[in-house]
């Protein structure tokens, strides 16, 4: 019994920790913050890719608890302003920082 209560007291310990360990804070993000984010992103970069105006390769998409920042080099501020657009009817994105530059 008494090994019992060691063990249990162990395990406890150990789901503590790693609830702990994948907690948000106002830095970090949490496991499924993380997960969220990357799905923000890959669907935001589909989404510039699959416009024909806009040249992908050429523009950087981060995403941190739904707020992404777009940043490169475009050739016009029609293509800025192209690609915020596609951004924001992106599912899930809060906001659009925008750190694109003129070539």
């Amino acid at each position: 019994m008494k090994n019992f209560k060691r063990i249990s007291t162990i395990v406890a310990t150990v789901a503590l920790t790693a609830l702990v360990g994948c907690a948000a804070t106002s830095t970090t993000e949490g496991t499924g913050g993380y997960i969220d984010d990357s799905v923000i992103t890959s669907k935001t970069k589909a989404a510039i890719f699959n416009d024909p105006s806009l040249k992908s390769t050429e523009i950087n998409v981060e995403t941190f608890k739904g707020k992404v920042q777009l940043s490169g080099f475009v050739n016009s501020q029609a293509d800025i302003n192209r690609a915020v657009e596609v951004t924001r009817g992106v599912a899930g994105v809060t906001s659009v920082k925008n750190d694109m530059r003129l070539k």
